[in-house]
């Protein structure tokens, strides 16, 4: 099949949530956990390629090459057009990967501009004269402002972006958007002849994000969060680019012991966490703890429970506790404790016979994916959107994966989660 778009995500629950989304086209999508090692046939791909990296919060220099990398292997695969994704909640500080990135995709696609549009409205995120909004408030006012990795102090798209990048910013704006595909084209245009090679778009609403779909679909690479790419499908169908295809793919049922892994911090995720650890055996994980003993401890209690017992494991805590566990270890090591905690936890679980994972948190879900050893994910039925069930094969066993985006899905979503596999 042709290979329409090559995906790159900084994040494994970004690049779920993106596959998700573009599976809503029917179309066949591919989910790949690091960097392939193998060579790609041109004539065996999906029609769109999603590269997982685990780089948002990684050196500049170490994100750009991860990317560069995926980069060459998708357009070894035949891939003319790319996307880069990142968080609709543009997690990055000055020193961030955003930029960085998109400019060596600028680079090597040989082009003069590309879009940043990380709005999604259905999960609360619009970009209004520039600046980012979750829900009713502005990002730097919202729980974001408090992130343990990334705390977004600064709502202003251009400002945020402008240090990251070679070259100038511009906005096209709501107005703009509004009047739309022909006239955001000709702004595109306007704004490439000035010499602004990154413009950040406006939307609000889906209808904005088809606008900006119509006008750009076509440029080598457009960059963003998952929803304005979920747009993409119906366009190339559109063009004549592809056909639905005709097969629908047939995912496997799961069985086996269910466990709830979170490392997210995030203010839903603690709603999440405090809505399920009352229905549920549960442990939490403290920090301090855990770089002073190890996870020897959370094994033994894992050890105790039956495998057929539903679990939760978190060490989601309040930002208060967060600082102080950060201020003690320091804040990299402070989040790869944790991180190193509940891959161990996630490899004894598996022992103990957990075949369905939910996991909070993409840092916590890139950690736990690679420990499990899970290099390609199918894709299911979502949970909440942007929020699949996703399916592996370890060792010759199939397990379950959902990887939630931190403020993704309602307040019972873990419950829900199992509920929605159980009927899938």
């Amino acid at each position: 099949m042709t290979l329409l778009l090559g995906c790159i995500a900084d994040d494994f629950t970004g690049a779920t949530d993106l596959a998700a989304l573009l599976a809503r086209s029917g179309l066949p999508v591919a989910l790949r956990i690091g960097i392939p090692q193998e060579k790609r046939d041109p004539n065996e791909t999906a029609a769109f390629e999603v590269i997982a990296l685990k780089c948002r919060t990684s050196p500049v220099d170490i994100a750009v090459e991860q990317a560069r990398q995926a980069f060459d292997w998708l357009k070894a695969a035949g891939a003319s057009r790319f996307f880069w994704k990142y968080c609709s909640t543009f997690d990055s500080t000055a020193e961030g990967n955003i930029g960085p990135v998109a400019d060596m995709l600028i680079t090597e696609t040989n082009t003069a501009q590309t879009i940043y549009c990380p709005a999604f409205p259905e999960n609360g995120r619009s970009v209004f004269m520039g600046h980012l909004f979750v829900g009713e408030q502005l990002l730097s006012e919202s729980p974001m402002k408090d992130h343990p990795l990334t705390p977004m102090r600064d709502s202003g798209l251009m400002r945020l972006l402008t240090p990251q990048v070679a070259g100038a910013v511009g906005l096209a704006n709501r107005n703009i958007v509004s009047k739309g595909p022909t006239a955001l084209r000709a702004k595109l245009a306007q704004l490439s002849s000035d010499g602004i090679r990154h413009v950040i778009i406006d939307a609000i609403c889906d209808d904005d994000l088809r606008t900006i779909a119509a006008a750009s679909f076509d440029m080598p690479l457009l960059t963003g969060g998952s929803a304005i790419a979920g747009q993409l499908p119906q366009f190339y169908t559109q063009q004549g680019l592809v056909g639905l295809s005709e097969h629908r793919q047939v995912l496997p049922k799961v069985t086996g012991g269910s466990i709830v892994l979170s490392g997210s911090c995030s203010a839903m995720t603690r709603r999440q966490v405090a809505n399920y650890a009352g229905k549920v055996a549960s442990l939490r994980l403290d920090p301090i703890a855990l770089a002073q003993d190890g996870a020897g401890a959370a094994l033994e209690w894992l050890r105790q429970q039956s495998p057929d017992t539903p679990k939760l494991i978190y060490a989601t805590a309040e930002p208060d506790d967060v600082r102080q566990a950060q201020e003690k270890l320091g804040r990299e090591k402070a989040g790869q404790v944790v991180e190193a905690a509940l891959s161990e936890i996630a490899r004894g679980a598996f022992r103990h016979g957990t075949r369905r994972f939910v996991v909070a948190g993409g840092e916590t879900s890139g950690a736990i994916t690679q420990a499990l050893g899970v290099i390609h994910l199918a894709i299911g039925r979502e949970i909440a959107p942007g929020v699949p069930w996703t399916f592996a094969t370890i060792g010759g066993e199939t397990i379950a994966l959902a990887l939630k985006s931190g403020n993704f899905g309602s307040e019972t979503f873990f419950s829900e989660a199992f509920d929605r596999l159980e009927t899938a």
